[in-house]
């Protein structure tokens, strides 16, 4: 029997006495805002980051560091810098920046050089642009000597993923304040509550609810996502769209676009040189008119919800044909089918964030070694909504040989009779296989079931002897009745 241990003294009278009021404990939040002196804001200009900025002031104690960046978003951005003073930022710690021609140039064109899609429909317009203002973030924090950056991405959103590995890749030691991980200001009640409080301007419709979805611009594309459309039946309104009118409203007239291409990359619309950014803002013009680039998918979010948005991607369209189609004729084979085995993983390290991974930049420089031949010209017919390859040519490149290619006489070009050994080796093995399967279906014929009640003697085993090695090839007979077995030939003496 064990006996049960006695109490110690000490914790007797312990019990005794009324404990004494723990100290109030400090959360390790309250004492990080003392650490940061200077951040620099990805900043809109808008509501939701017009609040952060006040609160990074008020919870950290800081010097805030503005950056507004122009990616083609349609809207005006020099009114941040009235705001942005209005909130007391510096003039010089104000930094806004038009980088279309950069975001297309080293961002967008590389991308479409994969032909990357993301779970086979997206275009990546939203992920695309995030290592970008990440980039500028980390190259601001560095010149200004600021400690840590700030965006206002959900704790559930990809974008928050997008910015800090970024961040992380190029400056390992900065510090990244989300504000919408560590506030309580996770209503719009409280939103509006906080910006009245610091006399933060909120614009009518945002206070009386506002669009019906979020929106997210740049020259890529627009994306709408929640509200309303987080019912995945449901479908968009006609006046959600604002890049393209739908298929139905479309010209009935039919247009041909020619796009010029060097190594891989559109130079010239119609025979019109034009830069990076001005090529992807004209074919977004030609691809609305003509309804080209709606999308509406549910996709798997990396932070492992499902989430449904709707994206509108003109241009995008126009260049993934376009390059598809140069590609078929200026890239060997086997070239193409290992650029379309790698192009889903590429895609995901896009959209995951990974832009400047040393596995994405591995797999870029063997993209773009594929792409010295990807030169000539690609007309393509647009029509509601349609897009159709109708002529591509290449002077330098090509690798399509019409007279090898002729249905007509070739001159001997090629060897028709060539095909049927090629043929014979290629069904090699599905011809082994076939007969290994008649044998199996023939043996199991063959096979007698035992009579009730008695158990079939057992056969003495037989080695079975090694067909001919041209037996292989040929169709296996149907099986016939045992025979007595013949006895063996006596040999012929030497």
């Amino acid at each position: 029997m064990s006996k049960t241990a006695k109490p110690a003294k000490t914790s007797v009278k312990a019990a005794a006495k009324p404990a004494a009021p723990a100290a109030p404990v400090k959360k390790a939040a309250a004492a990080e805002p003392q650490k940061i002196k200077k951040v620099v804001l990805a900043y809109s200009g808008g509501l939701d980051t017009s609040i952060i900025l006040k609160w990074l002031q008020d919870e950290y104690n800081c010097e805030v560091v503005t950056f507004t960046a122009d990616i083609g978003q349609g809207e005006e951005i020099e009114p941040a810098r009235a705001k942005a003073v209005k909130l007391g930022i510096k003039p010089e710690n104000i930094h806004i920046e038009d980088l279309r021609e950069e975001f297309v140039r080293d961002f967008v064109f590389p991308m479409f050089r994969a032909n990357a899609l993301y779970e086979g429909e997206y275009l990546l317009g939203t992920s695309i642009a995030r290592p970008l203002i990440a980039k500028r973030l980390v190259e601001i924090a560095r010149k200004s000597k600021a400690d840590a950056i700030s965006h206002g991405a959900t704790g559930k959103g990809n974008d928050q993923v997008r910015f800090e590995l970024g961040a992380y890749a190029l400056m390992p030691g900065v510090k990244v304040i989300a504000p919408w991980r560590e506030w309580d200001l996770l209503s719009r009640e409280k939103l509006l509550a906080y910006a009245d409080a610091h006399k933060i301007p909120v614009d009518f419709k945002k206070r009386k609810g506002g669009a019906p979805y979020s929106m997210d611009a740049n020259l890529l594309h627009i994306s709408y996502e929640g509200g309303v459309l987080e019912d995945p039946n449901f479908e968009p309104e006609a006046n959600m769209w604002r890049l393209t009118v739908s298929p139905e409203k479309a010209p009935a007239k039919a247009q041909i676009v020619e796009l010029t291409y060097a190594q891989g990359d559109v130079v010239a619309i119609d025979g019109v040189k034009l830069s990076p950014a001005q090529v992807l803002t004209k074919l977004n013009e030609i691809g609305g008119k003509h309804g080209i680039g709606r999308l509406d998918k549910v996709e798997n979010r990396y932070v492992g919800m499902k989430s449904r948005g709707c994206y509108e991607t003109p241009g995008g369209t126009i260049l993934l044909s376009g390059h598809r189609a140069i590609e078929s004729i200026t890239l060997d084979r086997e070239v193409l089918a290992l650029k379309d085995d790698l192009m889903p993983r590429y895609a995901r390290l896009v959209y995951n964030g990974y832009w400047f991974s040393p596995e994405r930049e591995l797999l870029q420089g063997l993209i773009d070694a594929s792409q010295a031949t990807v030169n000539g010209k690609v007309k393509l017919k647009l029509y509601k909504g349609t897009i159709m390859c109708v002529g591509r040519e290449s002077a330098s490149d090509s690798l399509f040989d019409p007279l090898i290619s002729t249905f007509d006489d070739d001159g001997g070009a090629y060897n028709q009779a060539d095909a049927a050994g090629f043929i014979k080796l290629n069904a090699l093995r599905l011809r082994i296989g076939a007969n290994v399967q008649a044998k199996r279906a023939a043996a199991a014929k063959g096979a007698k079931p035992a009579a009730k009640g008695k158990k079939a003697a057992p056969k003495a085993s037989k080695p079975a002897a090694k067909p001919a090695a041209a037996s292989l090839l040929k169709a296996v007979p149907a099986p016939k009745k045992a025979t007595a077995p013949r006895k063996p030939a006596a040999r012929k003496a030497a």
